[in-house]
Order: structure tokens, then C-alpha cells, then sequence
């Protein structure tokens, strides 16, 4: 079994391709539901935000996987493979870890650093819980990658880099319209983006701020915290009309600016759209009067020194975390080899016991000395092998696995059953005088070689 990520974002594609991918979360199910039937596939978690669709999955065959994977997504977009395929990505075991916590963290976003896909990654976990679609190994990364951002938004100032968008956006503004304070400004969405863009036009000292959201009770609380005015949803178009500066942010798919809501106009007017898929019809900037900067333009914008420093920072702090996660994760994947050894030794161990109790006349006391001899040799002779082994596991050696190595050394079968074991000691309970117990390990072997299967 091995992780991998296949997915398609605002880096692979345009949003034009990028907007007909994204799923609503009644075609998010379908999707997981369809790979729950796929035979190469363990377990899902299909995350579908506004820049981004991915499927995390824990696969037993990659080939087979990615080719189930990319059919079943072609399926539920209504698109065809061939149109998917030269956009989407493939990231396997280790570069899937490393993939799952840069997302959590804000680190692949569009807005870098914005703390939204936490929830979104969250709410994505919890769909394939409630649908049976994790398996320990998946939900372990996905876990794992929530605590990385979290983590990483508390221990560093990534957040600031998202909030310099909506200040370079100001930058343009008064380029284009002159000092902000004779400017009317209006946010269009009160989320998470529209929020921090409200925020910053108050702290500017903008002329007049007005808030327009779907959810009238979402504006009124979004504008009463800027010290706005909220208006219908329904008065959108007068609003534009009578704004000098526009940032929109809805998360909406399709247009919400477009021909019908925006008119030329005798006096500069600066549209801003910071949503993905875009809020504004990119076909506005040609009209008069009309100026559009777009996401793009602003994330390509080169960072600050202080905003260098956050995102270092942050990346080291991922790369600390993939490290970590992934010499456990090693480790783990040997457990079930080391139990299967241990096991093995216990049966051995029996069986001689049993030999010699039923050739020799030995005291109880004899017999208990015996026992300990035994259990003691037993258990010197493995503790190095299977200490070394899990050291071994955990490091990266060429992808060597050393879980099908300890099993062909010693021909151990895992479907055999070790019903005699104890964990950790392979002491059969008849001669330790303990009960006879199991564990389950769970772990992922990585294709010999570290190359996809």
C-alpha cells in the first residue's frame, strides 16, 4: 500500500479549465463513493476548494490507482480524460506527505498563507469518516497535516503574507484612483478573504465602505465590524455603479461582475477580484473607464523581505514535520515484519519446550529455570536485529524495503497466523505465564526500489 496525491490547482492549469473542475460537495461524495468500488484504491479524501481538487489516497497498485483515479474524476466533472490529464499532478509516498502538510500550512495556496483550507481540508476529512472511505494510514496524514498547519499559522507570521494581497491591492488603488481617503469602496462577500480585505480598506481611512453579501446578516456583521454600511444582494449593480473601488471575493462559481452589473464609466473605477474561481468577467477590462486587477497579478508581485522571512520559516518548519512523519511513518511500515519474526521465534520456542518437557523428567523448578534461559536468549538474539531493523526502516536507503527483506530471510508468511504470540517479547504464553495477546500494526510498503508499481 503506498500514499499518493492526484490533483489539479491554480499552478497546473488556467482558471478557465480550473473552474469547470471544481466540485460541489454532493459531486465531491459521488467521487470517494466511486473509488470505494475501485480495487486499487484503500482509501480516500477528496479535498475541492476554489483553486484547487485533490485526492489523497492510500493505493494498493500506483498504475492501476492513478488510472481508476483520473477515469472516475473525468466521470464526475463530465470531462474527458484527455482534457484532465496534461494538468494534473502525481505526488507518491514521500512527496505526497510533503504535499498534504504545504497545503495545510497555506503554503500552496494562491493567497499564501491563508488559514481557509484548514477548514476546508477538515471538513474534506470528515466526509470520508462519515462515509467509511479512511483507512489508519491515510487518516494518519491527513491528521497529521491539519496539526502542520495549524502548527504553523501559530508559530510563525504567515498570515501577514496573505494580508499583503489586499495591501498591494491598495498600492494599485491609489495608483490608479489617487489617495484612498476621497474613494468609495465596495467589498463584495464577507468570507475570509472579503473580511481581511474590508478590514484593511478601514484601516486606510477609505472615503466610505459598503458590504454586499448573499447572506444579508453575514454583510450587516462584516460592515458593522469596519464601520460599513451592508445593502442587499439585490442592489448590486447600483453599488458598483456608485463605487470608485470594488474588491470582490465570493467563492461563487461564475461570474458575479460582469456585463450586466458593471458599466463603463466617465471616472476611473478599480475592480479587484481575489476569488478563484474568478468573481470578475476579465472581458470588463475593456470597457471605458474600467481598470481589473486580477489574484494572479497580485500573487506574482515579488515579496517583501519581511514576507521572505515568514515563508522560510514556514517551509522549514514543513520540512521538519515531513521528516518526522515519515521516520514513523518507516518504522511503522517494518512493525508488522518484526511482529511476524517475533512470532515465528515464539513457535520455535514452543516447540522445542514441548520436546524437551516430554523427554526429560525436570522439577518445576528445573522447568522454570529452563523457561527463563530460553526466554532470555530469545530475546537477546532479536532485540538487536529488530532495533537495527526499525532504525534502518526509518531512514531513506535507496527505498530499499526492509520489511520484504526481514520476510524473505527468515520465510515468513504474514497471512500466517501467530496466535501464540506476545507482543514485543515472542514468548509463547504457555512458558511465560502470561495470556497469549496480538497487535495489529498498520503500515504502508513502498514498491521495491521506491518506484510506483
Amino acid at each position: 500500500m503506498s500514499l499518493i496525491v492526484i490533483g489539479m490547482s491554480h499552478r497546473t492549469t488556467g482558471v478557465d479549465l480550473l473552474e469547470r473542475v471544481v466540485l460541489t460537495d454532493e459531486q465531491s461524495r459521488r467521487l470517494v463513493d466511486s473509488l470505494a468500488l475501485n480495487e486499487h484504491v484503500n482509501a480516500t479524501v477528496v479535498v475541492s476548494t476554489c483553486n484547487r481538487v485533490e485526492i489523497y489516497a492510500d493505493v494498493e497498485t500506483f498504475h492501476g490507482a492513478v488510472t481508476g483515479i483520473t477515469e472516475s474524476l473525468a466521470v464526475t466533472t463530465g470531462l474527458a480524460v484527455d482534457q484532465l490529464r496534461d494538468h494534473l499532478y502525481v505526488h507518491f509516498e514521500d512527496r505526497a506527505v510533503a504535499h498534504a502538510f504545504q497545503v495545510a500550512s497555506g503554503l500552496d495556496s494562491v493567497a499564501v498563507g491563508e488559514a481557509q483550507i484548514l477548514g476546508q481540508l477538515r471538513d474534506a476529512l470528515r466526509v470520508a469518516q462519515d462515509g467509511d472511505h479512511l483507512d489508519p494510514s491515510l487518516s494518519a496524514l491527513m491528521q497529521h497535516a491539519l496539526r502542520v498547519g495549524k502548527r504553523v499559522h501559530s508559530e510563525t507570521d504567515i498570515d501577514t503574507v496573505s494580508r499583503s494581497l489586499v495591501e498591494r491591492s491598495l498600492v494599485v488603488a491609489q495608483t490608479v484612483l489617487g489617495e484612498l481617503g476621497a474613494q468609495r469602496a465596495l467589498v463584495v462577500g464577507a468570507g475570509a478573504m472579503s473580511g481581511l480585505a474590508a478590514h484593511t480598506l478601514a484601516r486606510a481611512g477609505v472615503g466610505s465602505l459598503t458590504v454586499i453579501n448573499r447572506t444579508p446578516a453575514k454583510a450587516a456583521r462584516l460592515a458593522e465590524a469596519t464601520g460599513g454600511a451592508a445593502r442587499d444582494w439585490a442592489d448590486l449593480a447600483e453599488a458598483v455603479t456608485q463605487a470608485d473601488l470594488v474588491v470582490s471575493c465570493t467563492g461563487a462559481v461564475g461570474h458575479v461582475l460582469d456585463a450586466h452589473t458593471v458599466r463603463p464609466s466617465e471616472t476611473p473605477t478599480l475592480l479587484v477580484d481575489l476569488a478563484l474561481p474568478r468573481d470578475v468577467d476579465p472581458r470588463l477590462a475593456d470597457l471605458p473607464g474600467i481598470a481589473l486587477i486580477s489574484l494572479e497579478d497580485l500573487s506574482a508581485a515579488v515579496a517583501d523581505d519581511a514576507e521572505k522571512t515568514q515563508l522560510t520559516a514556514a517551509h522549514e518548519l514543513v520540512s521538519a514535520e515531513v521528516a518526522e512523519f515519515l521516520v514513523v511513518r518507516r518504522a511503522a511500515a517494518v512493525a508488522p515484519a518484526v511482529a511476524e519474526l517475533r512470532a515465528r521465534a515464539a513457535d520455535v520456542v514452543a516447540a522445542e519446550l514441548s520436546r524437551l518437557e516430554q523427554r526429560t523428567e525436570l522439577t518445576e523448578h528445573d522447568q522454570a529455570q529452563v523457561q527463563r534461559t530460553v526466554h532470555r536468549v530469545v530475546e537477546k538474539i532479536l532485540h538487536t536485529p529488530t532495533v537495527r531493523i526499525k532504525q534502518l526502516a526509518g531512514e531513506e536507503q535507496g527505498g530499499q524495503d526492509y520489511a520484504a527483506l526481514l520476510r524473505m530471510l527468515f520465510d515468513l508468511d504474514p497471512h500466517e497466523s501467530r496466535v501464540s504470540q506476545i507482543p514485543h517479547t515472542g514468548v509463547p504464553a504457555k512458558y511465560s505465564g502470561e495470556r497469549s495477546g496480538g497487535e495489529t500494526s498498520w503500515g504502508v510498503e513502498e514498491p521495491a526500489g521506491g518506484e510506483p508499481r
